[in-house]
């Protein structure tokens, strides 16, 4: 057979004999030798098929993917040429070896083997298959081969073992046969390997990028779609990111865009896509076969005997991350098997030193060879890693952006089942969940391989001993089920308390300043610590769990060794425990330990993740509005037209209105009712807010909508008035003229490009309505729906609006306008007037019709109108007079602001002498309100490290660290002395000695100890409970101002994410960064024990490890930062939409919305990107440095084996082996500790901003029933917003006597709203006092005095929680005063009705009560406290005047003896008061009773004309 490659023979039956003769080649030849060579044979047919074969079996595959993944094409460059060239080349050479083997078959004295012929043909078209590859790569756009360049790497390692053993050959041909060489063969074989060196040379460097691409596009691209694949493979492509950040800390300017498959627009879409297929396939059909509707009965009838299975999010969820996601699965495979070739290569390595005469060259490929395989694993490994985290990043992507779409089509019943704080946590905590397990998932399969085939090596080293081993492992499964299934229970309980809180966190931040007016805030500091406390229950007892686990994570490899050593000595006394069988045996059980410990955590992890699944599952199923609720037709010209049929709707109200037909065409129809008739649901039927029950809604053209309570979103007043229609300047100027808001420009500091606020806190109410206007004229609708947009606003601004915009000379004449309405003096204007009478209208007609019909209207109309006197001229006047009376307010640099609110709205003095401001340029950074996130840069300061030891309690800490001491030195001394016991000498067979070493080796194993974890645990938790109580406290005593700047996204991330960092990511981080610490240390220890010589690489690659670490943390801590501050603003902006879900989309900018949701999250991930590939490239680096290590340890013993045990040997190696993960995981855990230790400081943060004064003052001196008598007297009072502006109120001096009724007025900006503000201290004076009762309320605690005087606010704010609740947070008051109380304020017959009385839930905000019944729950709790001081802020601008006439008499009867403070738009409603205070400027205008007043005929006096008083 031998002779069939050099001899004579030819026939095709040669080639199996030939494969075998290879294989059982002369081993005396290629391994018992100092100088090692493998056969001819083995040469020409084995190194060379390998390669061809490899790119045979890859084309088609790669050829397929190719033409799926087209990125454009490439034009011909000088490396594509030369690749090509060298190629052709290639295959040219091939072919001449053919054509000279014939030519040598006709012309030679001998026939060559047929393999000379077989080789080169087979090599020859292998060579023109990789040239036709590398221009088919170019047309489809690759500028980097991975597939070519390991089919070079592998022909030329093959070629590498032919061109060594054609010069040895050649030597001895020399010597012994001059002529023998051939000439021929050798030249082309020499040409052939130069040719592969540059192939190999070429395929490393990268093309030019494709035409049109979207790198060439981007401004700053992803240099990975460019990179080469050696680049790829060890993540060298992101190291110029990671140079910018060791030289100065990382700004958003320096991140990448993301990569375009990784875009919002382009994984949502498939998920949407997958899911919504997944809802049909689930949608019962409720038709007959004729198509025909089965009607409600019938499906009552009929037993549907299938159930409906529920559709399933995980399936949406593989199919649509599934393919890109099985890529890791075959890495896995891979790695996994690599991982068992280090214990193999050990076993070669301890058999090499105990036998002496094996030939040293042996030693030296063992350490190659296991320094080429850690290396390969290495690589393969983090790209197995690098695909988990890109799945995982792209699944949250998927996930936010299918709850953010859901949001906006979700229906108000099914929005009311989900608070906004469950809905935020779907999307940063749940789809963090899914995230995290993502990396982990396959080792449900990988596991299971692993342990497997750990047992069959095992099996192979010490027999059936092994099976006592195995059973230790079965024990161990039930105990770690337990576990497991334990940890979801307390993952459910916790997760459960954690939405309470944080929903209960979002309501406080959206309620403060109500929260602030009644002094409530530690009542509701209480309730969020109940809750927190059995939040802290759960993760305590989840800490026990964690620490009996830890137990069975460090318990079991040793059990399953102790077992399996014991069996294995005992049941035989000639086994002998050698070097061998014990450290290849132990390298094996530390390989066991991953996935043994793995896999109780991935499952507890899958159970958290199913968890968030079924909730994701529930939400993204709730119920959508009903899109055929409201026809929307075309509209010509003007003819817009709402039209209702027999319209029936379930609305919050139990009442079911009923509307009757009414086509509305062009005009103006006002709709009129009492507090809770449905006036507001009409509007939303309207809309399509609401389920139809029957009948038929139809809208011609286009909406637009202004919602009763003004939604404002936190960008620049411009921006909200545009509201993403394109710009028209003209029409701009003419819509902030109507709506009156030309005055509010000339003061706001950056005029309409001025920050508003989250929820426009920097505006007045008045305000927040008219741009809320604005909004709606602007957009230019066909049809618009009002409801009561003239609320909130001055009698005469009012009128101005109704004028310029709503009546029959606005903007709006030609427009069809539905207008909801209290204000009576509209109504003759109106062309169609709709009343209201719960939930159903009663009368419809002209106003004229319906005051001749007299009934209900007419007889209400002339109830509460007021004679109307004005005069032509008076009216003609109105916006003059306000235009400059205001703007020369403004000169005094007023804003008029709701109460609670200071701000950056208030100007610097503007010159006195000018009468109209000049529009002069206004610089927008002034109008910066909100403060963003900051990311912190450079290092973590110590003092951070050093508040979370404090808050732990530095004994635990210090108890803790000798605990892990005490631990890691047992594990290590165990080991030593089960190395002693393997070089025991072995004495007829046997091993003296060896139940002595057996009894010690086990005694040492279960000593050690584990209360190391439960230490750090309970540490943990004590430190998040004292950081959570100080950060709550620190919130809560911040003043408004600190609400303002921070958009509560802001504060909600930090009382979520942060919070949860805390509790349970920080403890394990530490409990691991320590535990990989004590490892690497002792392995070193162990190392150096053993081979002295390492001592010269250690100090070496130490400091080429700590280099790499200190160069990756700087950028690492830098984007982790960048991408915590990027996250808040995805939140921030969530809250803000569903806020104004109905607005967004009555005017149909959902679309805009999306793509605004999608651009945060997007920039969130440009963050976070770069930081999980900064990982990557720090675990190849640093592995390469473990892998150096285990070469070196490797190489030294080789060395040194004639005076090296075997023991010592096997512990150093087997040490080393492990040394590489230990590595890899200090330095993630020591960046992670540092990464994540930053949730501490952005928690601590808050702790340093300004806070009010103290809420008790320690000597308090109050007089018990203080006030008792409520005098008011105010001492030359002024009160500024900012110390670097004018004051807003200057010099007031009054005197109000206990039980007078002031009422206080003045137009917008004259500083009403402020003097309340400094009543109730929200912000503190300039300069003067108030006394109240002779007590200077200065000298008060703020709880003292905001407890002892009662407000009733402009914005009624409820909190989610029962009636009762709301009314009295102490629980201080009797059921039977809380009943008087809301019979005093109407309110005791609605609540009567309610099913569960006091206990009625109460929505998030409110929202199942309507806006009238809000203020007069108000009312209720003013009512409740009854103190001798009431403050009345525009309390009645909500409600009909019907009701308003219930509060002022409540008020007038309940509060007689009281002294009553009202800030009043309605000046009906004051002018039976004892006296009246105008402000003008900030100053007293006038102050005495309103008959006196408007004798005088001043500044009151045009008011009351302007409202029809006089």
């Amino acid at each position: 057979i031998l002779s069939t490659c050099g001899g004579r023979k030819v026939c095709f039956c040669w080639l199996y004999p030939l494969l075998l003769s290879c294989l059982h080649q002369d081993w005396n030849r290629t391994w018992y030798t100092a100088n090692p060579d493998l056969t001819q044979c083995f040469q020409n047919t084995v190194l060379v098929w390998l390669p061809c074969l490899y790119l045979w079996m890859c084309a088609p595959l790669y050829l397929l993917y190719l033409r799926g993944h087209d990125r454009g094409y490439i034009c011909m460059s000088h490396l594509n040429k030369a690749k090509t060239a060298v190629g052709l080349l290639l295959w040219i050479i091939c072919w001449a070896d053919v054509f000279y083997s014939f030519w040598e078959r006709s012309h030679g004295s001998r026939v060559p083997a047929p393999v000379y012929l077989v080789s080169p043909t087979l090599l020859g078209l292998t060579m023109l298959l990789a040239t036709m590859l590398i221009q088919y790569e170019r047309m489809k756009g690759v500028q980097s081969s991975g597939v070519m360049l390991i089919y070079w790497l592998l022909a030329l390692l093959c070629a590498t073992v032919t061109f060594r053993s054609k010069i040895l050959q050649a030597q001895d041909q020399v010597i012994s046969t001059p002529l023998a060489v051939y000439v021929w063969r050798y030249t082309t074989f020499y040409i052939y390997y130069a040719l592969l060196l540059v192939a190999l040379f070429l395929s490393c460097l990268t093309d030019q990028p494709p035409l049109f691409s979207q790198a060439v596009k981007d401004s700053n691209p992803c240099p990975e779609l460019g990179a080469s694949f050696l680049s790829r493979i060890t993540f060298w492509w992101i190291t110029n990111m990671m140079m910018t950040g060791y030289k100065h800390p990382l700004e958003e300017k320096d991140l990448w865009s993301l990569n375009p498959e990784d875009r919002s627009h382009r994984v949502v879409p498939q998920l949407v896509c997958r899911w919504n297929a997944e809802c049909q396939k689930q949608v019962p059909h409720s038709e007959d076969k004729d198509g025909r509707a089965v009607e409600e009965s019938e499906i009552l009838i009929v037993k549907n005997p299938q159930k409906t299975k529920e559709p399933s999010l995980l399936w949406a969820l593989c199919l649509t991350f599934g393919p890109y996601f099985l890529i890791s699965c075959l890495y896995k495979i891979i790695q996994d098997i690599l991982m068992f070739v280090g214990p193999e290569i050990l076993r070669l390595l301890i058999r090499f030193v105990n036998n002496s005469s094996a030939p040293s060259w042996q030693g030296y490929f063992y350490t190659a060879l296991l320094f080429i395989c850690t290396c390969v694993q290495s690589l393969i490994l983090q790209k197995y890693f690098h695909v988990c985290f890109v799945s995982g990043m792209r699944l949250r992507t998927a996930i936010i952006g299918a709850v953010y779409r859901k949001a906006l089509v979700i229906s108000s019943a099914a929005r009311r089942t989900s608070t906004v704080g469950e809905i935020v946590n779907l999307m940063s905590v749940d789809a963090q969940r899914f995230m995290d397990l993502i990396t982990y998932i396959n080792m449900i399969w990988s596991a299971p391989l692993q342990v497997v085939l750990a047992l069959y090596f095992l099996w192979q080293n010490l027999g059936p001993s092994v099976l006592a081993g195995v059973a230790v492992m079965v024990l161990m499964v039930p105990v770690n089920a337990v576990i497991a299934m334990k940890t979801k229970t307390y993952q459910v309980a916790q997760m459960k308390s954690k939405d309470n809180r944080i929903k209960l966190m979002n309501e406080m931040l959206n309620g403060i300043k109500v929260l602030k007016l009644y002094a409530w805030e530690l009542a509701f500091k209480d309730k969020v610590s109940e809750i927190r406390e059995s939040e802290l229950r759960v993760l305590k007892k989840a800490a026990y769990l964690g620490a009996m686990s830890t137990f069975t994570w460090v318990c079991a490899p040793f059990l399953v060794a102790l077992s399996t050593f014991t069996v294995y000595v005992l049941i035989d006394e000639h086994n002998v425990l050698d070097a061998q069988k014990a450290f290849v045996s132990l390298a094996l059980f530390n390989i066991l330990r991953f996935p043994l410990n793995m896999l109780p955590m991935v499952i507890s992890s899958m159970v958290q993740a199913s968890v968030s699944l079924k909730r994701l599952r529930v939400f993204l199923s709730h119920e959508e509005l009903q899109e055929d609720s409201v026809e929307h037709k075309a509209v010509a010209g003007c003819e817009s037209l709402v039209f209702f049929l027999l319209l029936c709707l379930l609305c919050p109200p139990s009442s079911t209105p009923r509307i009757v037909q009414s086509p509305v065409l062009c005009s103006l129809v006002a709709v009129v009712g009492h507090v809770g008739s449905g006036k507001s649901s009409l509007l939303s039927a309207l809309l399509g807010e609401m389920d139809k029950l029957e009948g038929t809604v139809t809208v011609k053209g286009w909406v637009a909508y202004v919602p009763q309570q003004a939604w404002i979103q936190n960008s620049t007043l411009k921006e909200n008035i545009m509201f993403g229609q394109e710009r028209r300047d003209s029409w701009y100027q003419c819509v902030v003229d109507a709506c009156a808001l030309r005055p509010d420009l000339e003061i706001l500091p950056a005029g309409d490009e001025t920050e508003i606020g989250e929820k426009g806190v920097n505006l007045s109410g008045g305000q927040k309505q008219r741009v809320s206007l604005a909004r709606a004229v602007y957009c230019d609708r066909a049809v618009y729906l009002l409801d009561d947009p003239l609320s909130a606003v001055d009698a005469h601004v009012g009128k101005h609006i109704f004028d310029q915009v709503i009546g029959p000379q606005g903007l709006l004449k030609d427009k069809t306008r539905v207008l909801v309405t209290h204000g009576l003096s509209y109504l003759p204007q109106a062309d169609l007037i709709l009343v209201m009478v719960e939930g159903q209208i009663t009368e419809m007609g002209s106003y004229q019709q319906l005051m001749a019909t007299e009934g209900a209207f007419s007889e209400f109309q002339r109830t509460y109108s007021a004679v109307d006197h004005t005069d032509n001229n008076g009216e003609t006047h109105t916006y003059t007079e306000l235009y400059t009376a205001t703007v020369s307010v403004y000169h005094g640099c007023l804003l008029e602001i709701s109460p609670g609110v200071s701000t950056v709205s208030k100007l610097s003095q503007m010159g006195k002498e000018d009468k109209v401001p000049s529009k002069k340029a206004k610089n927008p950074e002034v109008g910066k309100l909100t403060e963003a996130d900051k990311a912190s840069t450079g290092q973590v300061k110590l003092s951070v490290f050093w508040a979370y030891l404090k808050a732990i309690g530095v004994l635990l800490s210090f108890i803790s660290l000798l605990l892990f001491l005490a631990h890691h030195l047992v594990s290590l001394f165990s080991n030593y002395w089960l190395s002693l016991w393997t070089d025991d000498p072995v004495v007829n067979g046997t091993q003296p000695n060896r139940l002595m070493r057996l009894g010690v080796y086990g005694g040492l194993g279960l000593t050690q100890v584990f209360g190391y974890s439960l230490s750090m645990s309970i540490g943990g938790i004590l430190a998040s409970r004292y950081l959570h109580e100080s950060m709550l406290y620190d919130v809560l005593r911040s003043p408004m101002s600190f609400f303002e700047r921070t958009p509560s996204g802001n504060l909600v991330n930090r009382f979520a994410k942060e919070m949860d960092t805390i509790d349970s990511v920080i403890p394990s981080i530490i409990k691991m960064f320590m535990g990989s610490m004590f490892n690497v240390m002792g392995a070193c220890v162990i190392i150096l024990i053993a081979t002295p010589l390492v001592a010269i690489i250690i100090p070496f690659l130490g400091l080429i490890y700590f280099f790499v670490q200190r160069f990756y943390v700087a950028s690492s801590r830098q984007l982790k930062r960048l991408e915590s501050v990027s996250r808040s603003p995805i939140y921030t902006h969530f809250n803000e939409t569903l806020l104004g879900t109905s607005v967004i989309r009555a005017f149909g900018e959902q679309e805009r919305f999306i793509r605004e949701s999608d651009q945060r999250v997007d920039h969130n991930q440009k963050a976070y990107y770069p930081s999980i590939v900064a990982n990557r490239w720090l675990a190849v680096r640093l592995e390469f440095v473990g892998n150096f290590i285990v070469s070196f340890a490797a190489l030294f013993a080789v060395i040194a084996r004639e005076s090296l045990s075997p023991g010592i040997m096997g512990l150093a190696i087997s040490y080393a082996l492990q040394l590489t993960a230990s590595l890899t995981w200090l330095v993630r855990m020591s960046s992670d500790v540092e990464t994540n230790i930053v949730a501490v400081e952005r928690v601590k943060e808050y702790s340093d901003t300004e806070k009010e004064a103290e809420w008790k003052q320690e000597s308090s001196s109050l007089p018990p029933g203080w006030p008792t008598k409520g005098c008011i007297d105010i001492r030359g009072f002024s009160l500024r917003y900012r110390h670097d502006l004018d004051p807003a109120i200057h010099n007031i001096n009054i005197n109000i006597n206990g039980g007078e009724k002031v009422g206080i007025v003045g137009r917008t900006g004259a500083g009403k709203s402020s003097l309340t503000l400094g009543l109730f201290r929200i912000i503190e004076a300039a300069e003067g006092h108030i006394f109240i009762d002779g007590v200077d309320i200065a000298q008060l605690g703020l709880h003292d005095l905001r407890s002892r005087i009662t407000i009733i606010p402009q914005d009624p704010v409820l909190f989610s929680g029962s009636l009762r609740m709301n009314l009295d947070p102490f629980d201080s008051y009797s059921d039977e005063e809380i009943w008087r109380a809301l019979e005093y304020s109407h309110l005791k017959s609605f609540v009567s009705s309610l099913p569960n009385k006091l206990s009625h839930e109460c929505s998030e905000g409110g929202e199942n009560l309507s806006v009238g019944q809000r203020q007069l729950l108000c009312l209720a709790r003013a009512l409740l406290r009854k103190t001798q001081i009431l403050v009345l802020d525009e309390a009645t601008a909500a409600v009909d005047m019907e009701t308003d006439n219930l509060i002022q008499s409540t008020i007038r009867s309940q509060f007689e003896d009281c002294t009553v403070l009202t800030i009043a738009h309605r000046l009906n409603t004051i002018m039976d008061y004892t006296r009246v205070l105008v402000l003008d400027k900030g100053e007293t205008a006038e102050f005495d009773s309103p008959s006196s007043l408007i004798a005088q005929r001043g500044a009151f006096y045009k008011m009351a004309r302007d409202a029809g008083l006089v």
